[in-house]
C-alpha cells in the first residue's frame, strides 16, 4: 500500500466504520448532507458560473493512446452544451487497464477503500456544481439534481464501499492450518488468501440518473480491485466525466495509474456499448436502461456478470383509506416528481370499480380518480413550483409517448406543457392520468416511461392483488404501494410483496414517498423480479466482483 492511500484510509476510517454499522442496523445515517445550506455559500452561488465555464470547449481527462472527439449533449432546458470529450481506442485502453490492474490488486483492500472514500469526500464537496451538470443533462429540477445527483448518489457509492470492505475483511490474509493426527505429528499448513478482481468492469450509465445509478457499480468494482470503464449515455456525459476526473486525480495522488477509471463516451449514431460489452476482458457489467438492451447484454455478454436494472410496472393498490386527501396528495407528488422519469414512479393504480371506504364514507371509482387528478392539479397550480418539481423531459421520445398514450384510456387528467420562467425552450409537461378497465391489460401492463399513469377498475381488492401479481411476475416492478385500513388486507399486501419480490410501501400519506429510496436502509430493487436482477445495494451486489485465490504449503514452523 502506498503511503498516500494509507493516509486516505486513516483519514476516513471513522466514516467507513459508521457506514458498516449503518448497513447492519438499517437505521437512518448519512455523512453527506442533503441540504444546500450545509455547503459553503460561495460554492453554491458559484455553481452556475462554474458549469457555464465548462460549456463550448473540450473536457480533458487523463487519456490512453489515440483518441477522437465526441459530444453533442443538449440540455432538456433548451440549449446545447457544446462540450467535446476524448473517446479513447477501446483496445488500447483495455490493454492499459489490464496492466494497471496488477498494482491496484496488489495494493490491498485498505488502499483501494481509502482511495474510494477520498473520491467520495471530494465529490461531496463538489455537489453544487455536479448538480448543475445533472440538471442540464438529465432534466431534473434544481433541488432534485442537487440531492439525487450529489449526496444521495454519494450515499449509494459509500454504501457499496461499505459492503465491499465488509466482504473483503471477512477473508484473512494468512492462516496456519493444523490437523491433529492422534499418535502422529499433526499436519501443519501455511495458507495465504488473495482477493483477486474479476477483470475490467463496464458501467453503462443512464440519461436520467447519471450519477445515482452509476456510483454503486463504479465503487463496488473499484473497491474490489476491478478497473472501471465509465460509458455514459450520449445525452448525459458531463456528470460522469466530472466524476471520472475526480477519481483519476485521487488515483494519481495515491500512486496509481489514473486509467484505472476511464471515460469512454460515444454518440447515438456511433454507439460503442456492444463493442465494449463483448470484449473478453470485460468481466462485470452494470447497466440501467431498457428491457431490450438489458436483455441483450444478459444474453450476449456471457463472459461477464451483468447487474441490470431494467423497466417494470410500478404498482399501487388502493383498498381503503382514512384520509383520501392526504393519500392523493402523497400520490400526486410521486406522479409529478421529475415528470415520472424515475424507475420508482407508480404507473398502475388499482381501485375497485365499486369504490372504496374512507373515514368520510364510501367513494366511487370515479370519485377516487377525480380526487387524484384534482390533487395533481392543486400540487402543480403554482407554475414556478411545478417547473421545479417536474423538471424537464430528458428525451423527446418521452414527449411523443405522452401524445401516443392519450388514446389508451379515458382521460382523467390531461398532460399540458408548462413554460419555464428562466428557460423558455425547456420540455416541461404535467402528468397524464388515464382511467381504464382491468380488461385493458395491454394498456397498463407495459411500462410507459414518463408522466403517464393508469387508474384501473377491478372487481375488488382480491382482483387487484391477483392482477398486480400477474403483471409484476411477468414485467417486474421496483416499487409496490398499498393503501388499506384493514390489517388483514395489509397482510395480503405483505404476502404479495414477497410473492413478486417487490418492496412494499404501506399507507404512505405524509412526507415519505414511494419514489424515495434511502441508502444504508432501503434496498433499491430486490433482484427477484424482471425489473432488476440485482439489488442496490446488498452483499451479493459486491461480493461477486472478486474471487479468493489461495495458496498453501507445508508449514516450516510449529
Amino acid at each position: 500500500m502506498t503511503q498516500s492511500a494509507q493516509q486516505m484510509f486513516d483519514l476516513h476510517r471513522e466514516i467507513l466504520d459508521q457506514a458498516v454499522d449503518a448497513i447492519s442496523s438499517r437505521n437512518f445515517w448519512t455523512p453527506y448532507p442533503e441540504s444546500m445550506r450545509k455547503y459553503p455559500e460561495d460554492a453554491v452561488k458559484a455553481a452556475p458560473s462554474t458549469f457555464e465555464s465548462l460549456l463550448n470547449q473540450p473536457f480533458t481527462l487523463n487519456g490512453v493512446g489515440s483518441t477522437q472527439q465526441v459530444g453533442g449533449e443538449v440540455s432538456p432546458y433548451g440549449f446545447e452544451l457544446g462540450i467535446t470529450y476524448d473517446q479513447p481506442n477501446p483496445d488500447e485502453l483495455i490493454a492499459a487497464m489490464q496492466v494497471a490492474m496488477r498494482d491496484w490488486r496488489d495494493a490491498g483492500a485498505q488502499a483501494r477503500v481509502g482511495v474510494c472514500l477520498e473520491v467520495l469526500s471530494r465529490l461531496n464537496a463538489m455537489s453544487p456544481e455536479i448538480a448543475q451538470a445533472v440538471m442540464h443533462t438529465s432534466g431534473q429540477g434544481p433541488m432534485m439534481a442537487f440531492q439525487a445527483g450529489g449526496p444521495h448518489a454519494q450515499d449509494r457509492g459509500l454504501e457499496a464501499v461499505a459492503y465491499a470492505w465488509q466482504a473483503m475483511a471477512q477473508i484473512p490474509a494468512t492462516a496456519k492450518w493444523i490437523k491433529p493426527q492422534g499418535k502422529h505429528d499433526p499436519i501443519a499448513m501455511d495458507k495465504r488468501f488473495h482477493i483477486v478482481p474479476r477483470g475490467i468492469s463496464l458501467v453503462v450509465a443512464c440519461s436520467t440518473f447519471p450519477t445515482w445509478n452509476t456510483y454503486p457499480g463504479l465503487f463496488a468494482s473499484l473497491a474490489t480491485g476491478n478497473p472501471v470503464i465509465l460509458k455514459p449515455h450520449p445525452g448525459a456525459i458531463l456528470p460522469v466525466a466530472m466524476t471520472a476526473r475526480v477519481v483519476q486525480q485521487v488515483l494519481e495522488e495515491a500512486g496509481f495509474d489514473p486509467c484505472l477509471v476511464s471515460l469512454v463516451p460515444d454518440t447515438v449514431d456511433a454507439p460503442l456499448t456492444k463493442t465494449l460489452a463483448l470484449d473478453p476482458a470485460v468481466k462485470l457489467i452494470d447497466f440501467t436502461g431498457s428491457n431490450t438492451f438489458g436483455d441483450w447484454l444478459i444474453d450476449n455478454a456471457t463472459q461477464a456478470q451483468v447487474f441490470a436494472e431494467k423497466a417494470g410496472v410500478n404498482t399501487v393498490i388502493i383498498d381503503s383509506v382514512e384520509n383520501l386527501k392526504a393519500v392523493t396528495a402523497n400520490l400526486a407528488f410521486s406522479l409529478s416528481l421529475y415528470s415520472g422519469q424515475m424507475c420508482t414512479t407508480p404507473q398502475a393504480i388499482y381501485v375497485p370499480r365499486n369504490g372504496i371506504e374512507t373515514a368520510d364514507g364510501h367513494l366511487s371509482f370515479d370519485d377516487v380518480a377525480a380526487a387524484l387528478a384534482k390533487a395533481v392539479q392543486a400540487f402543480l397550480s403554482d407554475n414556478d413550483r411545478a417547473c421545479t418539481v417536474l423538471g424537464a423531459l430528458q428525451s423527446m421520445d418521452t414527449q411523443a409517448r405522452i401524445d401516443k398514450c392519450r388514446g389508451l384510456g379515458e382521460i382523467a387528467l390531461d398532460s399540458e406543457p408548462r413554460a419555464h420562467a428562466q428557460f423558455p425552450d425547456a420540455r416541461i409537461h404535467t402528468p397524464l392520468i388515464l382511467k381504464v378497465d382491468a380488461e385493458q391489460k395491454a394498456a397498463y401492463s407495459e411500462e410507459r416511461f414518463g408522466p403517464i399513469s393508469f387508474v384501473i377498475a377491478t372487481e375488488n381488492t382480491a382482483h387487484s392483488i391477483e392482477l398486480a401479481r400477474d403483471v409484476i411476475r411477468e414485467k417486474g416492478a421496483i416499487t409496490l404501494g398499498g393503501y388499506t385500513t384493514d390489517e388483514a388486507v395489509a397482510e395480503q399486501f405483505e404476502e404479495l410483496a414477497m410473492d413478486v419480490a417487490a418492496p412494499l410501501s404501506l399507507n404512505l400519506d405524509g412526507g415519505i414517498f414511494v419514489n424515495q429510496s434511502a441508502a444504508f436502509s432501503d434496498f433499491h430493487a430486490t433482484g427477484g423480479n424482471p425489473a432488476a436482477n440485482a439489488s442496490l445495494c446488498n452483499q451479493a451486489f459486491v461480493a461477486s466482483r472478486f474471487v479468493v485465490v489461495q495458496s498453501r504449503r507445508h508449514s516450516q514452523s510449529n
